[in-house]
């Protein structure tokens, strides 16, 4: 049987990519709330380019650690089909951002060794998909976004009990051996598709879903 893989592009930063993500099937537009991020989009940019995708993809807040009073400003202003919490957020916390906005949420895991993988279980009840990327190296102002990959075979055996997205360092050339070492069906990736950071490459992302 082949399942379909569903991708997500992180960091969407204007019309045009929105359009290609668009064109070519993908499933997810990553919209970037984090300041620091080369991807970062204002509440005003992010409103735009939402309306401007519609139902056509979901669109998906990225955000790090924060508050309601900023959470609550993006969800009222930006249409959104899931919130992501890519920083240190707990379970509890998951859960609070999920009552309060009535939103499906991506909750981001960072890997870089076995012992990692015992920070997934405590999400699988509350977030309603995980998304596993390679662990921020301490010396990186990004929590995630770094176009790095973590060694693959540690999710081999792994067994998801809820949804999930791979992410780090995906790209044409190796989305095809992501897959069949994890198993993944839903790849997340930005730098992979990008002629520079928050640029998108329409032929890149035309290669990258051939690959699949």
């Amino acid at each position: 049987m082949h399942l379909k893989v569903r991708v997500k592009i992180c960091g969407i930063t204007n019309i045009s990519d929105m359009d290609a993500s668009i064109k070519y099937g993908t499933h997810y537009a990553g919209l970037m709330f984090f300041e620091k991020s080369p991807r970062f989009v204002n509440l005003n940019l992010a409103r735009q380019l939402s309306l401007h995708a519609g139902n056509k993809i979901k669109k998906v807040a990225v955000t790090v650690n924060l508050n309601n009073q900023i959470l609550d400003e993006i969800v009222k202003k930006v249409p959104l089909d899931f919130i992501q919490l890519h920083g240190n957020e707990t379970p509890k916390r998951v859960r609070e951002i999920k009552t309060r906005y009535n939103l499906p949420v991506i909750k981001a895991i960072g890997i870089s060794e076995p012992a990692d993988l015992d920070f997934i279980s405590p999400f699988k009840d509350v977030a309603d998909q995980l998304l596993i990327d390679a662990k921020s190296p301490s010396s990186s102002v990004l929590p995630g976004g770094n176009g790095l990959n973590f060694d693959w075979q540690l999710l081999k055996n792994f067994k998801f009990q809820c949804p999930w997205l791979l992410a780090g360092g995906l790209n044409s050339d190796n989305a095809a051996e992501a897959i069949s070492l994890t198993g993944a069906t839903q790849l997340d990736l930005s730098s992979g598709v990008e002629k520079s950071p928050g640029l998108k490459d329409n032929k890149k992302i035309s290669l990258f879903m051939s690959a699949i």
